[in-house]
């Protein structure tokens, strides 16, 4: 299967709505795998995703499988003004201006899926998305694990090296924490992430 199977479908402000509940479904899929190990709930999901769907500026990028019809991946983003207070509390406690900024949220796919410039493509839509609301930045966040955790699998590819192929490069101090139950827990626990951020041009380069 090659990228031209691979259909994406970019909604933005309030047409994200009708792909909520396959982006809810992606991330519990998908960050059941390290580094997240997420034992997922979909009425959480759907509560954390409505974030997206009230602000105008935000954008969900779908990716879907032209033969099957079937979403397997996608990419969400919103202006820093109007993320998770997690999110944004950072920022302006740091003294960025978050009106200057667009924040990532998750990019998901299915591993069948993985290596075909599919998350390129993710980062290439939101950017746009960022730079027609004016935003100066874009920044998202990673949670932190240790090296030699004993649970991270054999042969585990960190993503920082695409991150900063695609212009990435991380904030150091700058943190935020999210709770969820890991895989096998019976509680959920505080999770620290880091951000990357990356200045935006006036259009993305070739």
């Amino acid at each position: 299967m090659s990228g031209k199977d691979i259909e994406f479908v970019r909604l933005a402000g309030e047409k994200v709505h009708s792909h909520l509940p396959e982006v809810a479904r992606l991330r519990i899929a998908v960050f059941r795998e390290w580094p997240y190990l997420y034992d997922g709930d979909f009425e959480y999901e759907n509560n954390y995703l409505r974030t997206y769907a009230a602000s105008p500026g935000s954008i969900i990028v779908a990716a879907v499988d032209a033969n099957t019809g079937e979403v397997v991946g996608a990419a969400t983003g919103v202006p820093m003004s109007d993320a998770d207070e997690a999110v944004r509390g950072v920022f302006t406690a740091a003294g960025y201006d978050p009106r200057e900024w667009f924040y990532h949220g998750e990019s998901v796919l299915l591993p069948a899926y993985r290596g075909r410039g599919i998350g390129v493509r993710f980062f290439r839509e939101r950017e746009a998305q960022a730079r027609a609301l004016g935003c100066r930045h874009a920044a998202f966040c990673g949670v932190i694990r240790s090296a030699d955790d004993p649970r991270r699998p054999p042969g585990y590819v960190p993503l920082d090296d695409f991150w900063r192929r695609r212009g990435y490069t991380p904030m150091p101090g700058m943190e935020c924490a999210f709770s969820w139950k890991e895989l096998g827990a019976t509680e959920e626990k505080a999770f620290p992430l880091a951000f990357w951020r990356k200045e935006l041009g006036d259009a993305e380069p070739v």
